[in-house]
């Protein structure tokens, strides 16, 4: 599929690049964190990024004050599996280049996505690049065998786990951990895990 940048104009609907911070020391540390022997590992929190300055950076200023956790998505990933989103922005720093693959929420008809409505965008290493609240996404890709590692900055407590609720809507059923609306192709792992099955078409990948 054809990969577009996050500084292309392409971009400006699903987030955009966040000028003026020094993201050198969270890249180091996020450097010293081992991958893992295959997949992908995700953490809401990591202690060792949360003691970088741009933690308190990104809370006062991205955030604008509201609490915030920094904790990273790493390892080895070519397919896009699901989608989810959030009800506010979310941050992503890449100690190396990566993918996101992004749809837009608007998209979803009926509780249901066409992955041709998919749309890849290559980070380069340091950027912080802000992906809006309506911005369908999950885990970054790259197409190596080195793989990627990509802070992410949310408010606290989001992807976390929750007690299950009463089911109100569609959309409810969606709801996978706190702050975290997740969509399934029928091919990836979290299907068999109880995730909403709503992504129809190809499994796409980079």
């Amino acid at each position: 599929m054809k990969i577009y940048s996050v500084n292309d104009p392409e971009f400006s609907e699903y987030g955009k690049v966040l000028e003026g911070y020094d993201t050198k020391e969270l890249v180091e540390a996020m450097k010293n964190v081992a991958m893992p022997a295959e997949g992908v590992s995700y953490e809401p929190w990591i202690d060792s990024l949360e003691k970088c300055a741009i933690f308190g950076e990104l809370k006062e200023n991205a955030f604008g004050g509201m609490p915030i956790e920094l904790g990273m998505c790493w390892g080895y990933n070519k397919y896009l599996n699901c989608l989810e989103y959030h009800r506010n922005s979310e941050i992503n720093i890449g100690a190396t280049d990566f993918v996101l693959l992004l749809a837009k929420q608007d998209r979803i008809i009926d509780g249901v996505l066409d992955t041709a409505d998919v749309k890849a965008f290559a980070a380069p290493a340091g950027a912080v690049v802000e992906v809006y609240a309506t911005s369908l996404h999950y885990a970054p890709c790259r197409d190596d065998a080195e793989g990627f590692r990509v802070a992410v900055v949310l408010p606290r407590e989001t992807n976390t786990p929750m007690d299950k609720i009463e089911q109100k809507n569609l959309e409810d059923r969606m709801l996978f951990a706190r702050n975290k609306w997740l969509i399934a192709h029928p091919d990836a792992a979290e299907a068999g895990q109880g995730a909403y099955v709503g992504l129809k078409g190809e499994n796409v990948h980079i």
